[in-house]
């Protein structure tokens, strides 16, 4: 049996009591959990979250890249647009782990490599510690003005060894991280 093969049976059985699809457009939760393609860091797993109670948007290392900032942008207008304009608004949860492979991106022959290899700069995005990156991508977050203002922000650590999860920075607006960029420092780690 090939993994497709596995996998289309496996949805067979899913589908078979399948109850969800009139689950409306907007999660339940109003979030959107930014979070490292690793399996081991599964967000329904990590926070016992059902179908239909946020949006996922996954990649090495968790990070906020040019693509994510797009990503979180875009929803923003849709989320505007499917409320008529009621909201605007909705939570960020950047979320990076203990034991991550992106950490790997910090060595230089690796950024080097891939770069000369496949004409990919990862340097911005190579993980050398976790709450002052997290912190970083906030900041990054803050810097793309294409982000509405009213987007709430927060920064967890999961601990891939013990299932726990660490808050790093607290829940603000954007527009509170933007009004006080020093802010966005060491003094917030919870």
């Amino acid at each position: 049996m090939t993994i497709q093969s596995d996998l289309l049976a496996r949805n067979r059985t899913i589908a078979s009591s399948f109850e969800h699809g009139d689950l409306p457009l907007l999660p339940k939760l109003r979030t959107v959990l930014v979070i490292c393609a690793d399996s081991r860091v599964d967000p329904a797993h990590i926070f016992g979250l059902d179908l239909g109670e946020a949006v996922v948007i996954r990649n090495n290392g968790g990070r906020v890249t040019r693509a994510v900032i797009e990503e979180i942008a875009t929803l923003a207008v849709l989320v505007s647009a499917a409320t008529e304009g009621r909201e605007h608004g909705f939570n960020v949860i950047l979320i990076q782990h203990t034991h991550c492979g992106a950490q790997r991106l910090a060595n230089p022959q690796m950024q080097a490599m891939l770069r000369d290899k496949l004409g990919i700069d990862v340097s911005q995005y190579a993980i050398t510690d976790q709450a002052s990156d997290l912190l970083g991508d906030i900041t990054r977050l803050s810097n793309a003005l294409e982000v509405p203002d009213t987007i709430i922000v927060s920064a967890l650590l999961y601990d891939v060894s013990t299932g726990t999860v660490q808050a790093i920075a607290p829940e603000k607006s954007l527009g509170d991280w933007r009004a006080d960029p020093a802010a966005i420092g060491s003094e917030n780690v919870v």
